[in-house]
């Protein structure tokens, strides 16, 4: 066993716990993630520690524990800490395992005093380097590196390996497959050539793995830096195919003159954008399905000598909806993702858009999900190959949506309405009602304080008492100031994406 010597930060809620171990007579070291980032310069998302104390030994150390599993595993509980990277440490007992049987879980696992036998069990070599940590107040420390396998250089060289043997560790759990492509995507790591051999001799073992893991990992792999060269390295390794294979099939599917690449090079550069753009995983999935069911809706257009592709948006909205249940998706983002593929094609002439016509696609999509059907519109546009993002067609298409969200400048903003006017004040029902609101509608846009029930009941028994054709000036005044001010208001969000 090597070690050597490292300066690293660790927090006191994780040296309060390796203390304890320590100063009970047992080993504690950190171990895989969290180390990984340490030897990169990176704040590592969670804290994992591995120890030779037994789980029951562990529980009598901490006030508040849970342990639910059986490998091992105790998550010791940091109540006042508001980090949640830290709220939960997990301590697993050193452990050899056995007889994978399904290519998930090992059916054996037995509780061993070596650390050499927990990290042969490790993944990949470069989650399978420990750190022990002196106990002491500070928060840096001199820590002491094991590394067997040499995940150290690996780090170094940015390359993915298999602790041994690939095949032995893809046969004891399958997931390490799309793990494997997961790291490569979040880290910007390859992939070495034994391990990738490997992952292509095991890939058709991700059938043992349950939809939920598969899920997880799928996620982790869009939410990454560049989600696009993941899938495009889990086609080649035949992966992609054991989860997702309705998306390679866009493969060399040519597409009309509009395009650049085919279907599949299409729906990755769109993911990879709105990944560039860091927006959440609901436009990142929406980006990578939206055109989907293209290869299956493609039909020659004799008459204009090109690649039609009507219906593929309705027909890509079944899909997507049935691949999202099938990897067991919350049925909200199910429905969120299939509705923006559903209606990613909604305009195409802003010349001819009505406003009406964009307020049936808010109505359709919802307006919690208009924008990010804009920014799923921006993904597909430079998913074609076209270097402007915000062209004058997508920004008059904002502009006519901002437009229809707003609230118009009416007699509805005031604080009262004509059965008020008819009930407090006893005015019958008529033109006088509309003079009255409109010329409080003219005073409240000149000093919004005024808009109170109190305010506008006694100034419009002021009003009822004129006489009608000077009430009928004041009303004419107050609708040519409401027409201004909703001039200027459409002008403002004109402005704002430079349309006219």
């Amino acid at each position: 066993m090597t070690e050597k010597s490292l300066n690293c930060i660790v927090p006191k809620e994780v040296l309060n716990i390796t203390e304890a171990l320590q100063k009970a007579g047992f080993e504690a070291y950190l171990i895989g993630g969290c180390v990984r980032d340490i030897l990169r310069g990176e704040k590592p998302k969670d804290w994992d520690i591995t120890t030779n104390a037994k789980p029951d030994e562990v529980e009598k150390l901490f006030p508040h524990t849970f342990y639910e599993n059986e490998f091992g595993t105790v998550g010791v509980v940091n109540e006042e800490t508001e980090d949640e990277t830290l709220r939960y440490v997990e301590v697993t007992t050193y452990r050899t395992e056995s007889d994978y049987k399904d290519k998930r879980r090992p059916s054996k696992v037995v509780f061993s005093s070596k650390l050499e036998d927990d990290l042969k069990r490790r993944d990949f070599t470069i989650n399978a380097i420990a750190i022990s940590l002196p106990t002491g107040e500070e928060h840096i420390h001199k820590g002491q590196v094991v590394d067997l396998y040499g995940g150290q250089e690996d780090l170094k060289k940015k390359i993915i390996r298999t602790v041994g043997s690939p095949d032995e560790r893809f046969f004891e759990d399958a997931l390490r497959i799309l793990r494997a492509v997961r790291l490569s995507a979040e880290l910007g790591f390859t992939i070495s050539q034994e391990t990738a051999d490997g992952i292509q001799r095991n890939a058709h073992n991700l059938s043992h793995i349950s939809k939920e893991r598969i899920r997880d990992e799928f996620v982790k792999i869009l939410s990454s830096p560049i989600p696009a060269q993941a899938l495009a390295l889990a086609d080649r390794l035949g992966v992609l195919k054991e989860f997702l294979p309705d998306l390679s099939r866009g493969i060399g599917v040519l597409q009309n003159q509009a395009h650049k690449y085919d279907v599949w090079e299409h729906n990755l550069r769109s993911l990879q954008h709105a990944a560039d753009k860091n927006w959440p995983l609901e436009i990142r999935m929406s980006a990578l399905l939206h055109d989907i069911s293209k290869p299956e809706t493609r039909r020659w257009a004799e008459e204009k000598k090109d690649w039609s592709f009507h219906g593929h948006e309705v027909v890509g909205a079944r899909l997507s909806k049935k691949i999202l249940n099938d990897l067991k998706f919350p049925k909200d983002f199910v429905d969120q993702v299939s509705t923006l593929v559903r209606w990613h094609m909604f305009f195409s002439d802003p010349e001819q858009i009505t406003l009406s016509a964009v307020r049936r696609i808010v109505r359709n999509v919802g307006e919690e999900n208009i924008w990010k059907l804009m920014d799923l519109r921006v993904c597909d546009r430079i998913g074609t190959g076209r270097p402007k993002e915000q062209p004058y067609r997508l920004r008059k298409y904002k502009s006519m949506v901002e437009e229809a969200l707003r609230s118009p400048t009416s007699v509805g903003m005031l604080k009262i309405d004509g059965n008020v006017l008819q009930k407090e004040l006893g005015i019958k029902p008529g033109p006088k009602i509309g003079y009255i609101l409109h010329a409080l509608l003219e005073e409240v846009l000149d000093d919004p304080g005024l808009n109170t029930e109190e305010y506008l009941q006694k100034r419009a028994g002021e009003m009822n008492a004129l006489p009608e054709s000077e009430l009928k000036k004041l009303g004419q005044a107050g609708k040519e100031k409401k027409d201004e001010e909703e001039e200027k208001e459409l002008k403002k969000i004109r402005g704002k994406y430079h349309v006219e």
